[in-house]
């Protein structure tokens, strides 16, 4: 195809995107079909934190709720966050959602075929568009199938990148990525085989992270394991600026299981829609619709004044027909945990959720590194500031991927994409280490964070 150059040893396209998520894929699909488009991810393209939301989107209802919305992100964030981001996010929000219903994305209605609205924690009104309790996986699959129809655009799955290729100006010409033999990628690093997997330089005049957050880092995360700050500990390693990187969100609710791996999140919306928090003795202790932080905390301190792993979320105030169809997935979780949600009560714990912080860039998701773009949770643009606004983080997502498309559209120009001059390859070799050495860079990075801002 056209655009795409597998080299002797190396591969190039115009714009290489890591991460199949919303930010990735909106990404793609808002670049021009003359450029030839890579995306990069480091497990199935369907495996990623995007299709695991369930609670939903915001939209801008009408010009009447703008400072009502402003002012929720705001507060929910301890008003830290970046106003001008802020801004953009809420006036560009009923753009994303047109595009996302032209792609195939069905969205709640009311009886009169108008889109339905549900509240979620630290909103003043309802404003949160939702597909059942699989908003993510709605939005996601409907992006990625329009993706998968382009002609410009090839998808590498189990491709993980190990690095970044700078250019003599010191900016971005591109990713190390490592692939497994079977993959089409491996033909250009026959000669760099490494014990079933190939290092291949891959060569670009652009390059955006959309690689999701890093839930992989900790035991207990509503992520999947395999997002572990990749970006991240290649920013340290390359002198690329972080915002933030001490903000991580715990979720209140996730279902409370001795089962290994990821945490199954129970929807912020179930409080929306009349959940109630109970401790030991059955009583409820805290107002459920505060911001996600102040509720993690009450939480926390009720576990350990009842001396137990978890609270109860009752959904006795909630009517059944809301919570098998609404919720039905979570109904599903439940019975398969052993508990009835119509019934009795559940038990939750709270869990590492999202990174608020993350590769720091502007508004048109540009970092301090030349051609180097970074979107969704991967980077931080202000918006969340302290502390992620409910359902807020695909529309973030999809905003400023979107931005990324068109500024990267607008300044690419003609320049080709270097080849690869045949550099050293052995230091990304016994990738095990590399990934316990970036793993151990990013935690202390969050350490030292965390000790700089507390004096």
């Amino acid at each position: 195809m056209a655009g795409f150059v597998f080299g002797d040893g190396f591969f190039s396209c115009d714009v290489a995107i890591v991460g199949t998520g919303v930010g990735g894929l909106y990404c793609a699909l808002n670049l021009p079909e003359t450029l030839s488009v890579a995306l990069f991810t480091k497990a199935a393209a369907e495996e990623c934190d995007s299709y695991l939301a369930q609670g939903g989107i915001c939209m801008l209802r009408d010009d009447g709720d703008y400072d009502s919305y402003f002012e929720d992100t705001m507060r929910a964030g301890h008003w830290e966050n970046t106003k001008e981001s802020v801004d953009i996010m809420i006036r560009s929000s009923r753009d994303v959602i047109s595009d996302l219903v032209s792609y195939g994305t069905q969205f709640e209605k009311e009886a009169d075929g108008s889109l339905a609205f549900t509240r979620e924690g630290a909103h003043s009104v309802p404003r949160i568009l939702f597909h059942e309790d699989v908003t993510g996986r709605e939005i996601t699959s409907h992006l990625l199938s329009a993706v998968r129809k382009l002609r410009n655009v090839r998808i590498f799955e189990n491709a993980d990148m190990l690095d970044i290729i700078e250019k003599e100006d010191g900016s971005c010409g591109g990713i190390i990525v490592s692939a497994t033999g079977s993959s089409p990628l491996a033909k250009s690093a026959s000669a760099r085989n490494f014990q079933g997997r190939h290092i291949v330089p891959v060569t670009a005049k652009r390059t955006v992270w959309a690689c999701g957050g890093i839930g992989g880092l900790f035991a207990h995360s509503t992520n999947y394991p395999h997002l572990t700050g990749d970006a991240l500990a290649i920013s340290l390693r390359r002198g690329i600026h972080l915002k933030d990187v001490d903000y991580i969100q715990i979720h209140p609710t996730t279902l409370y299981s001795k089962k290994p791996g990821r945490a199954f999140l129970v929807s912020e919306s179930v409080r929306g829609e009349g959940g109630i928090l109970l401790d030991a003795q059955g009583k409820r202790f805290t107002d459920e619709l505060q911001p996600r932080d102040v509720v993690s905390g009450a939480i926390f301190r009720q576990m350990e004044k009842d001396g137990t792993p978890f609270v109860r979320l009752s959904m006795e105030r909630i009517p059944k027909d809301v919570i098998m169809t609404h919720f039905r997935h979570i109904y599903e979780r439940c019975l398969d945990e052993g508990f009835d949600c119509t019934k009795e009560p559940i038990p939750v714990v709270p869990a590492q959720h999202y990174f608020m912080g993350g590769v720091a860039v502007d508004s048109d998701s540009l970092t301090s590194k030349g051609r180097l773009y970074a979107v969704g949770e991967t980077s931080c643009n202000g918006v969340h500031g302290r502390n992620r606004l409910a359902s807020n983080s695909l529309l973030e997502s999809l905003v400023f991927a979107k931005r990324a498309a068109l500024s990267i559209a607008s300044g690419i120009g003609s320049d080709d994409a270097p080849s690869w001059n045949g550099g050293d390859l052995s230091a990304y070799m016994d990738e095990k280490s590399l990934a316990d050495e970036n793993r151990a860079a990013v935690l202390a990075e969050i350490e030292r964070a965390k000790k700089a801002r507390n004096g």
